[in-house]
């Protein structure tokens, strides 16, 4: 089954139809009335974080030592990057 909703619907009622596309139904997104996207469920099982996964993941793909800094250098970082605003 299709369902189709505006994007304004789609922004207020999206846990609803969240729920909608894991029970297997494809929600279409309109905008004035034009199809812009697609919702539908997944049966992907890597979507699922959990602790462990995560914990997994991060000892097979760890980050770079090289990237600890101190707070006196993330501090000289952030004011360079706040010159550059002005």
């Amino acid at each position: 089954m299709v369902k189709k909703v505006n994007i304004l619907d789609a922004r207020n009622n999206l846990s609803k139809l969240v729920s909608a596309a894991v029970r297997g139904e494809e929600i279409v997104i309109a905008n004035r009335g034009r199809p812009v996207a697609r919702l539908v469920g997944t049966t992907d099982e890597t979507a699922t974080h959990t602790a462990a996964a995560v914990y997994e993941w991060l000892t097979s793909n760890p980050p770079p030592r090289n990237s600890a800094r101190s707070a006196e250098e993330l501090e000289r970082q952030i004011a360079q990057e706040r010159e550059g605003w002005e």
